[in-house]
């Protein structure tokens, strides 16, 4: 389904069909295509790269580095390459507001990059982006120098611009976009930039960075990690391929594990550690998931992945795992309404300040499906065994990951589930009806 026509959907149905088999390409991964967009656009020379996913959130990231000075070809075939002329990292100051829509991880490190060049500039987003909290960016860049204006630290944010200087700062929450924002901004800042995380995160800025010349180190610190960089830095160009998402594929993952007889492989999927905490779940529930290495991609270990219907068992899973999948929960509690016996997801506070409120939103499509299902503090309890009626209209609050994990449910439970808005899925995985047609899905389009 083309882009632009996944954007004007309102609704989508899925239903109970056969088997899912085949294989398919992982859409490449969200996280390093902003990351690559970003470090291209503060490099020296031309990038060009491969594979980039072409989401909204993505391409709101692209539009904001050609706001900033960076020169993008965008592609024009169906090789998906990507061509970025940097700015050496003096970027001009923005002549309209920065529009990241619904991109938290666009918004978030774009401050941390403006603010390391030294430049106002003017950020928006949607109503939801716009609820999101974005203090936690904020209080470590005016401790390195850069003055802001907002309203109860949300959007609109203002960056007033100026020197800064390096700091040491221990994030109070374990956030690879606080850790990025933070990295970004000591390649401008003077001195030394510390990140110390009591818990570690997604690596991908680490290594991207080194990718583009940087020298940066990390070492372990018990269950963290303490990043160095030291400034001002330059980056120069160097070409790249996107991975796979690992986040993405979660979901004809699970769709293939809960509906008897189905056996897919998906390729090239990303396997760093930091981004795998689902399939290790799943696996521990007894899913039948199998990985062959595949090579490298933009310094990232990836596989082709396996995966055949299994009978899954619930899990009692403990809340320091949460970094590691924290959007995978959705699609996670879909897993645990099929597994056998009574599941309790605990220490869920984040997901109340993603797209939507994503810990009621999860009970709540799960709920309206007919399973048993319970918010207690901050733990999801899910009453699995796998006779889920369906049957419902999910309100998806505009949360891309609600919608597509309502979907997947749908392709397994009794009666057919619609969702009430499925143009956001374009947010993170516009090929996501496309590509669970190819591997035997029943998920239609409404209009």
């Amino acid at each position: 389904m083309p882009h632009l026509e996944m954007q004007a959907l309102t609704r989508a149905r899925a239903r109970r069909g056969q088997p899912l088999r085949g294989v398919l390409d992982a859409p490449g991964d969200k996280s390093v295509s902003h990351r690559a967009l970003i470090l291209a656009a503060l490099a020296r020379g031309v990038t060009h790269i491969t594979g980039l996913l072409t989401s909204d959130d993505v391409l709101a990231t692209a539009r904001a580095m050609e706001a900033l000075g960076a020169d993008i070809s965008w592609p024009v075939s169906d090789a998906n390459i990507w061509t970025v002329t940097g700015c050496a990292g003096l970027w001009s100051p923005p002549e309209a507001p920065l529009d990241f829509g619904n991109s938290g991880t666009g918004v978030r490190l774009t401050m941390g990059a403006v603010a390391g060049a030294g430049i106002p500039a003017v950020f928006t987003g949607d109503e939801s982006l716009s609820s999101r909290p974005m203090r936690r960016v904020l209080d470590p860049l005016a401790q390195m120098g850069a003055a802001s204006r907002s309203e109860d630290g949300r959007l609109p944010v203002t960056l007033e611009g100026g020197p800064l200087t390096g700091i040491d700062y221990a994030p109070p929450i374990a956030s690879a976009q606080v850790k990025s924002a933070i990295l970004l901004a000591g390649l401008g800042a003077r001195g030394e930039t510390v990140v110390r995380e009591s818990r570690l995160t997604r690596n991908h800025t680490e290594t991207m960075l080194g990718l583009f010349g940087a020298k940066v180190s990390t070492e372990r610190d018990g269950d963290g990690a303490i990043i160095r960089l030291d400034g001002p830095q330059a980056l120069t160009a160097t070409d790249l391929i996107v991975p796979g998402d690992p986040s993405s594929a979660a979901f004809a993952t699970v769709a293939a594990l809960i509906r008897p007889g189905s056996d897919i492989t998906l390729r090239n999927v990303m396997t760093n550690p930091a981004r795998t905490g689902l399939y290790r779940v799943l696996e521990r529930m007894g899913a039948d998931i199998s990985f062959t290495p595949a090579g490298m991609a933009a310094g990232e270990a990836v596989a082709d992945m396996r995966v055949r219907a299994s009978q899954l068992n619930a899990i009692d899973l403990e809340p320091d795992i949460a970094p590691d999948l924290i959007d995978e929960y959705p699609i996670l509690a879909v897993a645990c309404a099929f597994a056998s016996g009574v599941s309790r997801l605990r220490g869920l506070a984040e997901l109340r300040a993603k797209e939507s409120d994503r810990l009621a939103a999860t009970w709540n499509l799960l709920r309206a499906n007919g399973v048993e299902t319970e918010i207690a503090g901050d733990d999801l309890i899910i009453d699995g065994g796998g006779n889920v009626g369906g049957g419902a209209a999910v309100e998806t609050e505009g949360d891309h990951r609600i919608a597509m994990a309502s979907l997947v449910l749908g392709t397994v439970s009794g009666a057919a589930v619609t969702v009430d808005k499925a143009g956001m899925i374009a947010t993170s995985y516009p090929g996501f009806i496309r590509d669970m047609k190819a591997l035997g899905a029943m998920i239609e389009p409404l209009g």
